[in-house]
């Protein structure tokens, strides 16, 4: 037997329900993790103060506003990647203006936007980059609406960009077979099982602690979703539960992190996308464009597949709205797969 052939290929427990439970090592219980007791991340305070000292080292029109935006995303609790990227779209936004001659905010209008626009996409930007920095200027001059520093009609007309609604990307049920048969490290196995099978973000599987998984549940507790900070529930498949039970006996039980690299209390997302595409090129997948997040994507197309409800797929997901779990839905649809093929078998027959 090879060993892609040993590798068993359990369903989702959300779609059958489980059997018996073979016995896993005893995890010794942590005290719950309450993040409304939390303080604030200090990454967050961090890309704040780098902010504010870029402001302060290249000022812009605008600048003090900015300054004062910032921190009140801070106050909101936004995240270090929010504060960061809120910074870079609005400083080049201003830094435009100057260059349109504009000396006061008041003078900023719907042209000006539209002008930013352009500029980001001749740069060379994609299309959801320039519409995230578009996103980012206007919640700027909201801010700056409430404190009557623009006119009211630029938030009456805004600027909308056409995005592309592309499928999300699978991998081919083979080439996962092909990807687990060459994974023989504890720790990486376990990786990429936890996001093949309960379809969890990288960052969230990164960020998890040992006491955040209940192996005899089959549970894995995310407190707080990686997009929109709202926690849910997975569940783990068998082979993904091994996987797990493995790695918590070889790891060093004094790390935070469930999963940590050589001389570090976690694993960075650069490192594990290292791996993943080391093992990409072992399995000979390397020219398929395969990320990680598509393993996430796998594990939505195969639920589907497998009859699971696309209300319950949210839920696992994390996703706020259903329209953004329906775009599964648009690669598994497999009633419209069978109208198809039975109105060709009439087309090829010359039955019409």
């Amino acid at each position: 037997m090879t060993p892609a052939e040993s590798i068993p290929v359990i369903p989702h427990p959300c779609v059958l329900p489980t059997g018996q439970l073979p016995e896993y090592p005893r995890q010794e219980p942590v005290a719950h993790r309450n993040l409304l007791d939390r303080p604030p991340s200090p990454l967050n305070r961090k890309a704040l103060d780098r902010a504010v000292q870029h402001l302060e080292a290249a000022p812009v029109l605008g600048s003090e506003q900015l300054v004062g935006y910032l921190h009140e995303l801070y106050r909101r609790n936004c995240k270090a990647i929010t504060i960061r990227s809120a910074a870079v779209a609005i400083w080049s936004f201003l830094r435009l203006l100057k260059q349109c001659s504009i000396v006061r905010l008041e003078d900023i209008r719907r042209a000006h936007i539209g002008a930013f626009v352009e500029h980001e996409q001749d740069r060379g930007l994609k299309i959801s980059s320039v519409h995230h920095r578009l996103q980012n200027v206007y919640a700027f001059v909201r801010y700056l609406g409430r404190e009557d520093r623009v006119v009211p009609e630029l938030l009456l007309r805004k600027i909308h960009l056409k995005l592309p609604q592309g499928l999300p990307r699978a991998i081919a049920a083979e080439d996962v077979v092909k990807l687990l048969s060459v994974i023989d490290r504890v720790r990486d196995r376990a990786i990429i099982l936890l996001l093949l099978r309960t379809g969890m973000r990288i960052g969230e599987v990164l960020n998890l602690v040992v006491s955040d998984v209940d192996l005899s549940s089959r549970t894995v507790k995310i407190y707080e979703g990686e997009k929109n900070c709202v926690g849910r529930v997975v569940y783990l498949s068998e082979d993904a539960r091994q996987a797990l039970a493995d790695w918590i006996r070889e790891r060093q039980p004094h790390q935070p992190r469930l999963f940590y690299g050589r001389g570090r209390s976690g694993l960075s997302y650069n490192s594990a996308r290292m791996r993943f595409r080391k093992h990409l090129q072992q399995a000979g997948l390397a020219d398929k464009g395969y990320t990680l997040h598509c393993l996430r994507h796998t594990c939505a197309t195969e639920l589907l597949n497998a009859g699971m409800r696309i209300e319950c797929l949210q839920q696992l997901l994390g996703h706020s709205k259903l329209e953004v779990t329906r775009i599964y839905a648009r690669l598994t649809d497999k009633t419209r797969e069978d109208e198809y093929f039975k109105a060709m078998a009439i087309i090829e027959a010359g039955r019409l």
